[in-house]
């Protein structure tokens, strides 16, 4: 999406971090950035807009629920390895189907 107009920050930019932005995961400059760009560019400001809104549904509906410890635990330890630049599997490695329980014992 763009707007058409040049603009200091890319559109592409904005909406590829777009929430960042929202959870305010990223450097103050450049949420000073995004701000003068949501002045400039409306389709920006509005896709905004409308990813604020779902954000803030999903809050008000799902915000309650409390998130089981091993669930939490996991992907917390998948954002770490991201983080830490390390592969990260497509797959639970620590999961013992009935494939790998029966392999594991031989």
């Amino acid at each position: 999406m763009s707007c058409g107009e040049p603009h200091e920050t890319d559109c592409s930019e904005v909406l590829d971090h777009l929430y960042e932005f929202l959870d305010r995961e990223m450097p103050e400059g450049d949420c000073t950035k995004f701000e003068v760009h949501f002045e400039e560019c409306s389709p920006c400001l509005e896709k905004y807009g409308l990813e604020q809104a779902v954000k803030k549904l999903v809050k008000r509906c799902c915000g309650q629920d409390d998130v089981p410890t091993d669930l939490r635990s996991k992907v917390m330890g998948r954002i770490d390895l991201i983080r830490a630049g390390e592969t990260v599997p497509d797959h639970d490695v620590t999961a013992q189907g009935p494939d790998r329980s029966a392999t594991a014992a031989e």
